[in-house]
């Protein structure tokens, strides 16, 4: 499958790595004093903290200002908007060329193999489709849709069968009762 970036996407792809090289690291306070400290950001609650209260010469703390680029935001890596899909029917309202598809977790593996299946005819990317592979399941979902045929088709013989009986008795008592009434 040929990638199909649209440059628009790509731009703010760029626009989005510039930002990201402006943005400081996050440091927790004291971090750089004591191993024991992680510099995974931890936001600063003292009360004379001087991350917290912002004070020239210290880090910067995060805020809303690092935002990433609007046009950027929520695009993945590839350059595609993510779309979660749940179902084998939503993959046709996705657009090729702007959107990827994301197999949501609780998806079972019938199911992943028909979203997997209908993606590759529509020729759309998918981010997680590796999870299944569609060859091991397609003959299991065969054999299991002939089975659910089969027990359909049992059941119905059986209902047809009970009406049967139920035709014959009710036919035995009007006969009964049809004798009854001449003597």
């Amino acid at each position: 499958m040929s990638e199909k970036k649209p440059q628009l996407q790509r731009e703010a792809l760029q626009i989005r790595a510039r930002a990201r090289n402006k943005k400081p690291a996050f440091l927790r306070h004291e971090s750089w004093r004591d191993t024991k400290f992680s510099e995974s950001w931890r936001r600063p609650r003292g009360l004379d903290n001087k991350i917290r209260q912002k004070v020239k010469g210290w880090p910067a703390s995060p805020s809303t200002g690092y935002k990433g680029p609007k046009v950027a935001r929520g695009l993945h890596p590839s350059g595609y908007r993510e779309v979660l899909v749940y179902n084998a029917e939503t993959v046709v309202t996705i657009d090729p060329n702007t959107q990827a598809i994301r197999i949501g977790h609780t998806v079972g593996k019938r199911k992943r193999a028909l979203i997997i299946a209908e993606a590759e005819k529509l020729q759309i990317k998918l981010l997680n489709p590796d999870i299944v592979l569609e060859e091991t399941v397609v003959p299991e979902i065969d054999k299991e849709a002939a089975k659910l045929e089969q027990k359909k088709e049992k059941e119905k013989e059986k209902k047809r069968e009970e009406k049967k009986k139920a035709k014959a008795k009710e036919d035995k008592l009007k006969a009964k009762k049809s004798k009854e009434k001449k003597k």
